[in-house]
């Protein structure tokens, strides 16, 4: 029979001081968000819109490049002022990538991360939180409900926060709107998003997304989305995304109502991340 070998007085008081800075330094980084400890992602999130008028997103897809450089980007993003780490993409990277580049970006940084999936393969353990999100427009159940059933008992399983989202695509749609099967809403037709958005309210989703497509060539009208606010109320949080490319363009969105911006490409394109994190930051903050 093997001995029971007890820990020595300075092995436990080394294991105890482990543990104390570890919860030392999560309050540190949320005291210096302004984050109240204990808070949720959906909370903390919240909170910024509160205090700071506007919330950043910096969307990472684990399929555009390895999960070192993932967690270089999340950096630079950090440190341009990001408030979060969105991670997926709409081809539905899962597994080990999925895996790899949250590990990367939990390294390079301590701000939420937050999953983005395009199916139920893109559930990971590894990330604080998780949009569950139904396409709204699709015409595919599956985007709709069947992803989110096959996902739901890994979530629960993970212990992942769920942030509910109904995810609406707005013309050109992109990839997205191509792999999900949309039927894309016109971008002058804003009482179709506004139809959808209520749906989305009155099924008890806490967000709605607006999304124009990853690279789209212009972001939605500031019309649809100041309508789509102001037909949810201040409650329910509106995010918008795609073709977003400038501050100027951020700040008109914020204006007419959005609650977060969501920039992805961008960040894969310019050398200079920080920077242009910075500016769009910079531009919708009070």
């Amino acid at each position: 029979m093997h001995e029971l070998q007890c820990p020595q007085p300075g092995q436990v008081h080394q294991v105890q001081e482990m543990q104390f800075q570890t919860v030392a330094n999560e309050i540190q980084r949320k005291q210096k968000h302004l984050i109240p400890v204990n808070m949720s992602v959906e909370a903390q999130l919240n909170n910024v819109v509160k205090t700071q008028g506007a919330v950043h997103l910096t969307l990472i897809d684990p399929d555009s490049q390895s999960s070192d450089t993932a967690g270089s980007m999340a950096a630079q993003a950090a440190e341009g002022g990001t408030d979060a780490i969105m991670v997926g993409g709409s081809t539905g990277a899962g597994g080990t990538v999925l895996d790899k580049t949250l590990k990367a970006v939990k390294e390079h940084t301590d701000l939420p991360t937050i999953l983005f999936p395009a199916s139920a393969g893109g559930v990971s353990a590894h990330a604080d939180a998780i949009f569950f999100m139904s396409l709204l427009n699709s015409r595919d159940v599956n985007y709709i409900t069947t992803n989110q059933a096959l996902g739901a008992p890994l979530v629960k399983k993970y212990g992942v926060e769920v942030i509910s989202m109904a995810y609406i695509i707005i013309e050109p749609g992109g990839t997205v709107g191509w792999v999900g099967d949309a039927r894309l809403i016109p971008q002058k037709k804003p009482a179709l998003a506004v139809a959808y958005a209520l749906a989305g309210k009155y099924m008890g989703m806490h967000y709605i997304y607006l999304e124009a497509g990853s690279g789209a060539d212009s972001p939605i009208p500031a019309a649809m989305v100041g309508a789509v606010k102001q037909s949810v109320g201040e409650e329910t949080k509106v995010i918008v995304g795609g073709g977003i490319r400038t501050g100027e363009v951020a700040a008109r969105l914020v204006k007419a109502g959005a609650d977060m911006i969501v920039t992805g490409t961008i960040v894969e394109q310019v050398s200079d991340i920080k920077s242009k994190i910075s500016e769009l930051v910079g531009a919708i903050k009070q």
